[in-house]
């Protein structure tokens, strides 16, 4: 069995020098710090702009003042403590407030904060809602990473949850594979709780949370290889950050080695304006291009990732970029009538969210948050903001 070691304390990481140590501990003392010394093995040293250390290495530029902690509102659709409410056939449980380490632009660091009241360890109201509301078929179990809980509480947690006669489908949102894949490897007693499940015949996805394809180890496809043989769905879901995977071949690369994997990709997601992650955000008409020009690079097993903005409106997916326009629509919805619809917006390179856009069309939810919240388009007005090239794009 491999012992994985958790670092909680910046004075413990041998590996930073003393000077940058002191100078990054308030950043530590704001935004918590955590990682294993499985994953500072995989991180290069010798290279300040090392991909790997910079998910898990804090940045001075965290502590300037920029976005919300809450970016996506999630508190407007939490009807108990440690349940989410969006959309209406999924609902969310928040097991538990740890992670195997902690990346550096989370967009739920609020969790990790000593006043978080969002996640609970007693997740029996959540649960309770969930067996009044006869439309959930799809619980995703999240956090915090289920995966660092024990298999005792594991298997507590999926026996109730999957008695619940309408939930189809249990997901569990991780980024231990990436972080420990020992977790997997080395409790064969996981493997085959969920096993069971899967063989009675409740679906069970691990939601994985691979950023950088230095993080597919091949102890990480191994751990994968096992989920599957135990009959688990697996997929992939990661923002793109600025640093880590903001250039079109690396995200290629990562698609392309998940699909060899037998690891679909799902969702790439815009970065969301999360307090403290300034240092690690792209602008989404600059994701647009890396994400599509990713895509051309891989087969069509590898392009199955949409690219999502999650809003407090829904998860809006960036369907196109010309020179004028952004064009987007509701992949979900929290107003159901919003399924399906288009949001078409002036174009601005420098803009990180539908807040910072401002809109020609588009349903009242999205007008609600947009730049121009009077409700009126910029019609016959012709946009002069400035538009940098964008990435593979010839000079003019």
């Amino acid at each position: 069995m491999t012992r994985v070691r958790h670092i909680t304390s910046l004075a413990r990481l041998a590996q930073l020098p003393p000077d940058e140590r002191r100078r990054l501990a308030p950043v530590a003392e704001r935004f918590a710090f955590r990682v294993n010394d499985y994953y500072i093995g995989l991180i290069d040293w010798d290279d300040p702009r090392d991909p790997l250390r910079r998910l898990v290495v804090p940045h001075e530029q965290e502590l300037t003042e920029w976005g919300e902690l809450d970016a996506s509102h999630e508190a407007h659709y939490t009807p108990v403590r440690g349940c989410q409410h969006k959309y209406s056939d999924t609902a969310l449980l928040l097991v538990n407030e740890v992670c195997g380490a902690y990346c550096r632009y989370c967009f739920r660091k609020r969790l990790f904060m000593n006043d978080n009241d969002d996640a609970s360890l007693d997740y029996r109201p959540g649960l309770h809602y969930i067996q009044e509301h006869e439309e959930i078929t799809n619980v995703l179990l999240t956090g915090g990473d289920p995966l660092i809980l024990s298999t005792k509480r594991i298997e507590r947690i999926l026996s109730d949850v999957t008695a619940v006669p309408h939930v189809r489908i249990v997901r569990i949102g991780s980024k231990m594979l990436a972080f420990n894949p020992f977790r997997v490897l080395d409790d064969p007693g996981l493997v085959e709780l969920l096993a069971e499940y899967c063989r009675s015949g409740m679906r069970i996805y691990v939601m994985n949370h691979f950023d950088h394809p230095r993080e597919l180890t091949s102890e990480a496809r191994e751990a994968m290889g096992r989920l599957l043989g135990a009959g688990v769905g697996i997929v992939n879901q990661c923002p793109i950050i600025r640093g880590v995977n903001d250039r079109a071949a690396t995200l290629a690369a990562l698609f392309r080695e998940l699909s060899f994997a037998a690891c679909p990709p799902y969702y790439v997601f815009q970065g969301r304006p999360t307090a403290g992650n300034l240092p690690f955000e792209v602008p989404l008409v600059e994701g647009w291009h890396l994400f599509t020009d990713a895509q051309r690079r891989v087969s069509g097993l590898a392009k199955r990732a949409r690219f999502v903005m999650s809003h407090a409106s829904g998860k809006i997916e960036v369907v196109g970029v010309d020179d004028e326009h952004v064009y987007m629509r509701y992949h979900r919805a929290q107003r159901e009538e919003d399924f399906g619809k288009m949001v078409i917006a002036v174009r601005d390179d420098k803009a990180y969210w539908l807040d910072q856009l401002t809109l020609v069309s588009g349903p009242r939810s999205a007008w609600r948050y947009a730049a121009n919240p009077d409700g009126r388009p910029l019609a016959g007005r012709r946009y002069a903001g400035r538009r940098p090239r964008a990435p593979g794009q010839p000079s003019s």
